[in-house]
């Protein structure tokens, strides 16, 4: 039977919060089965489970969790590499209120759980298997979980911009196909949005060095991918959806998502118990005894 899994060591590092702009230190911790993964502000002795329960004020750039007076932001790329390499429990310890950006993809995420190891824990994993369809819809906004008998993710994206009309990818997501063709894919914005950012207070962190920047003529550094802006959008909804608790089984369709909209989702698929069952986990390979190498090069 397949069973839980947790690092087998602590794996720890420092970085930008992308829209606080302050310096970070991060480690993440191995658990007890059932433990589930967690955030602790060491600033502040309080741990937030990375639940839907905890969701904070959802913005469009970043997914945040709050527990009373704490909160934890940016957590969407981080949860995307712990789910995808099935990491079910993890203290994520930091010292302030946003985990780093660090190069703006889930790439650096996977270098430090591979590099701490995983191990098995003596508890079965469960994985949430869809038994009918559940739809949010929001204007020309679209998310959709089918049944299906594996992950699979259908991401559609368009802007209002001519570098950036349409672009869409399908992919059966495990954990070779994320570390190969979704982690690498950073987060981006456009030019013209900076400043406006910047007066808000947000993006505080953000640089060439953490982020794609589209211009009005062009992109500003060179991209990983052709298509590197839908598969981070993959990247953030697997992340997001890992707030539901458990993996799935099931074939995620989104058109024009975004963070608002995969928790908007993330909420009503578990006020849909009669849309899925929790099953035992198919035999998987642990990661462990697996050598994925993390892509950082151009595609």
């Amino acid at each position: 039977m397949p069973a839980q899994r947790t690092l087998r060591k602590v794996a720890s590092c420092t970085g930008i919060g992308l829209h606080s702009g302050q310096r970070v230190s991060i480690s993440l911790k191995p658990a007890p089965a059932n433990f589930g993964i967690r955030f602790s502000r060491a600033d502040l002795g309080v741990e937030i489970p990375a639940d839907v329960s905890c969701l904070g004020a959802v913005q469009q750039l970043q997914t945040g969790l709050r527990k009373g007076n704490a909160s934890v932001e940016t957590v969407e790329h981080l949860l995307s590499a712990l789910t995808s390499l099935g990491v079910d429990n993890v203290l994520v310890e930091l010292n302030q209120a946003e985990v780093p950006i660090m190069d703006g993809s889930a790439a650096p995420w996977v270098y430090l759980i591979q590099s701490a190891g995983t191990r098995e824990l003596a508890a079965p994993r469960q994985t949430m298997e869809m038994l009918s369809t559940v739809e949010v819809r929001d204007g020309d906004k679209r998310i959709a979980l089918h049944p299906s008998d594996r992950f699979k993710v259908s991401y559609t994206i368009s802007f209002d911009h001519p570098l950036l009309r349409h672009q869409e990818m399908t992919l059966d997501i495990n954990e070779q196909t994320f570390v190969d063709e979704i982690a690498p894919a950073r987060t981006f914005g456009f030019l013209k949005e900076v400043e406006i950012l910047r007066q808000r207070g947000q993006a505080l962190g953000g640089s060439l060095d953490n982020a794609v920047v589209i211009g009005e003529t062009g992109v500003l550094n060179p991209l990983r991918f052709d298509d590197e802006f839908v598969r981070h959008k993959m990247l953030d909804a697997i992340g997001d959806l890992a707030l539901v608790g458990h993996p799935i089984r099931g074939h995620l369709v989104v058109q024009r998502g975004g963070h608002a909209l995969h928790a908007a989702f993330a909420k009503e698929l578990l006020r849909r118990p009669d849309a899925w069952r929790l099953v035992d986990s198919r035999e998987h390979v642990p990661a462990a005894a697996v050598a994925v190498p993390v892509r950082q090069s151009a595609r």
